[in-house]
């Protein structure tokens, strides 16, 4: 983009676009494995570095270059890559810089997935993970230590919507030398800015909010040029997880309404909040928005909306929120989110089963638990539809 000031309305739609000499409006899909060089010399100066040419679609490809060079600069970071999932993303932010006797500090708030590469599978390497209780500041700055080399969280967090200080968390590793990693998946680019706020590395599930249509897959990881050329590209390179051009150019549309479709998601969502928190038969409502949230505060500081995700607690554990999601009518059970279609979740039997008994104990995630992502349609009939099904149990 020739305007480096262009607002982010227009970064979305614009950012990256890199026409070919068809002068096409909308991004083209090139859909190759490989490229053709010139000459021997050339293929030789490419694989050295010494070109900027392409060389292999599992390296990089003009599509997903658009992708990822668009997602740099919304996020306002100066590299971006772009993996195959969201899960992938996570992976590849961590392995790329951690070796045997380094030492991750996380939230313990986690999704289940991110729970298991941190408990599970990170140890397997000779690394070790410490959990702490993302809002005990105390906690991070008791277990961040010289030895820790990546500092990772979510925030809101999946599904509680625990919300972690992040310039003070920043702050504590800062002083260590250690790399903030955030999953900023619930937030989206658009209602939080987290290397703004001091973080080092973003991550994405862009099958979320990015696509939000239910399409493809995908994932991206944010950062700067030192991390990226050091640690990220050379492992990525050799590992494979990269994103398909196809994908790639499912993501760019996405980007186009994301800012249109967040905005409007979270503004029903903060309308579904204030209805859900005045039913009787709701026992809790979890949403950033509200001002009866005990972090309110925090949130406002670092947020500029509550997001599309909302949770509710109900009397009764699994049966009855089984119940509920077995009445409603509109509202699609999923494990997704970020959708245009509503979707709703019983996260101890689904996304959070792995954590076991015990570890959604520690995460604060009851049996009575249900996650609603917010879509776009009519606010008003999502109310009817959880007024009918909620009256049910």
């Amino acid at each position: 983009m020739k305007n480096k000031n262009y607002k982010l309305e227009t970064k979305l739609i614009r950012a990256g676009l890199n026409r070919t000499q068809f002068n096409e409006t909308s991004e083209p899909i090139f859909m190759t494995s490989s490229y053709v060089y010139d000459s021997p010399e050339q293929a030789e100066a490419r694989f050295k570095g010494e070109d900027e040419g392409f060389i292999y679609s599992r390296y990089g490809n003009p599509t997903v270059k658009v992708f990822e060079d668009r997602l740099a600069e919304i996020e306002k970071g100066e590299k971006c890559f772009a993996t195959s999932t969201g899960m992938a993303a996570v992976f590849a932010s961590l392995m790329c810089l951690l070796e045997q006797g380094d030492k991750v500090v996380a939230s313990r708030a986690l999704f289940g997935s991110i729970y298991q590469i941190l408990t599970n599978i990170l140890p397997k390497y000779g690394i070790e993970t410490v959990l702490v209780s993302g809002t005990n500041l105390d906690e991070w700055e008791a277990a961040i230590d010289d030895r820790t080399k990546a500092v990772f969280f979510e925030t809101p967090s999946n599904p509680t919507l625990e919300i972690i200080d992040v310039s003070a968390v920043c702050k504590i590793a800062k002083k260590h030398g250690s790399k903030v990693i955030i999953d900023n998946v619930f937030a989206t680019p658009i209602l939080q800015h987290p290397l703004e706020l001091g973080v080092d590395i973003v991550v994405y599930s862009s099958t979320k909010h990015i696509d939000g249509q239910g399409r493809a897959l995908g994932g991206a990881i944010i950062s700067d040029n030192e991390y990226y050329d050091k640690f990220l590209k050379p492992f990525m390179r050799h590992t494979g997880a990269s994103m398909s051009p196809f994908n790639a150019w499912v993501m760019l549309k996405g980007l186009e309404t994301l800012k249109l479709r967040v905005e409007h998601q979270s503004d029903n969502a903060l309308q579904i909040a204030n209805y859900l928190k005045k039913h009787p038969k709701i026992t809790k409502v979890i949403y950033p928005a509200e001002q009866t949230h005990e972090q309110y505060e925090l949130i406002n500081s670092q947020m500029s909306k509550g997001g599309t995700v909302l949770t509710m607690i109900i009397d009764g554990g699994k049966k009855e929120a089984f119940k509920l999601l077995n009445s409603l009518k509109l509202i699609d059970i999923s494990n997704n989110l970020g959708d245009t279609k509503s979707l709703i979740t019983h996260p101890a039997t689904t996304t959070h089963y792995s954590l076991g008994e015990l570890g959604r104990k520690e995460a604060g995630i009851p049996d009575g638990m249900i996650r609603l992502s917010v879509g776009l349609e009519n606010v008003d009939d999502l109310i009817d539809d959880l007024e009918y099904s909620i009256n049910i149990f």
